[in-house]
C-alpha cells in the first residue's frame, strides 16, 4: 500500500511538472518568430466573438437575479439604496470572472481540446513536426494570446450586462431609485475591484488554455487513441479546468482582497 501511494504521488508530481513544461514552451512560442497575427485574430474571433452571445445572456440574467435577491435583503435593513454597489461588487470581484471562465471552458475550451486531440490522433501533429514546424508557436501560442485578450474583455462585458440586468430588476421592476443605484455603483467600483477582475481573468485565461490544450495535444499519452480516448480526454480537461477555476478564485481572492 505504501509503495502504491508513493507511486501515485510521484506520478502526480510528474504530471504537474509535464503541464508546467508545456506552459513554458507555449510562453516561449509567443516570443519566438514568426508572430502569427492572422491566427491570433482568428482565435480571438473563435474564443471571444463566438462566446459573446452566451456571455451577454448569462450576465444579464445573473444581474437580474442579484437585483431581485439583493433588493429584498437590503430592504430589510433600510439599505436598498446600496443595491447598485452590491450588484457591481459581486459581479466584478467574483461572478463575472468565474462564470465567464466556466462558460469559456464549456464553449471554447472543450472545442480547443478536441481540435488538438483530433490533430494528434490523425497524425497531423507528427506531420508538422516532420516539416520542422514548432507546434507550440504554430498551434498553441496564438490561442494563448487570443485567450489573454478575449477573456478579460468577456469578463467586463459580462459585468456590464449584469449591471444592466440588476438595474432592470431593481429599478424597473421593483421601483428602486435609479439615482441611488448608479451612485452607489460609482462609489464601489475602485481600482482594487478593477485590478481583481483583471488579474483573475488573466490567470484564468492562462490556466484554461494550459489545461485544455495539454490534454488535447497529449491525448495519446494520457487517454490512448480512438474516439473514446478523445472524449475521455476532453471530459477530463473540462472537469479539471472547471474545478481549478474555483480553486484559483479562492486563492486569488485571498491574496487580492
Amino acid at each position: 500500500m505504501l509503495g502504491l501511494r508513493s507511486y501515485s504521488t510521484v506520478a502526480l508530481i510528474a504530471h504537474i511538472g509535464a503541464i508546467g513544461v508545456f506552459l513554458v514552451r507555449v510562453l516561449r512560442g509567443i516570443v519566438l518568430p514568426p508572430l502569427r497575427l492572422r491566427r491570433i485574430v482568428f482565435e480571438i474571433y473563435t474564443i471571444g466573438w463566438q462566446s459573446l452571445a452566451i456571455i451577454l445572456f448569462t450576465g444579464a440574467f445573473t444581474g437580474m437575479v442579484l437585483g431581485l435577491q439583493g433588493y429584498h435583503v437590503l430592504r430589510r435593513f433600510g439599505a436598498d439604496g446600496f443595491l447598485g454597489a452590491l450588484v457591481a461588487k459581486s459581479l466584478l470581484a467574483e461572478l463575472a470572472p468565474v462564470l465567464s471562465a466556466l462558460l469559456v471552458i464549456g464553449r471554447a475550451g472543450s472545442a480547443l481540446c478536441a481540435e488538438l486531440g483530433v490533430m494528434r490522433l490523425s497524425e497531423q501533429i507528427e506531420a508538422l513536426e516532420c516539416l520542422a514546424v514548432d507546434i507550440y508557436n504554430y498551434l498553441v501560442s496564438p490561442k494563448l494570446v487570443a485567450m489573454l485578450i478575449a477573456l478579460p474583455l468577456l469578463v467586463y462585458i459580462f459585468a456590464a450586462s449584469g449591471m444592466l440586468g440588476g438595474y432592470f430588476s431593481g429599478c424597473v421592476v421593483l421601483q428602486s431609485s435609479p439615482g441611488d443605484y448608479y451612485q452607489s455603483m460609482k462609489g464601489i467600483i475602485d481600482a482594487a475591484t478593477i485590478r481583481m477582475a483583471t488579474v483573475k481573468s488573466l490567470i484564468f485565461a492562462i490556466f484554461i488554455l494550459t489545461v485544455t490544450a495539454f490534454y488535447g495535444l497529449y491525448v495519446h499519452e494520457y487517454s490512448g487513441r480512438g474516439a473514446l480516448a478523445l472524449s475521455r480526454s476532453t471530459t477530463l480537461a473540462v472537469v479539471i479546468a472547471s474545478v481549478g477555476i474555483l480553486l484559483w478564485d479562492y486563492l486569488l481572492t485571498a491574496v487580492l482582497i
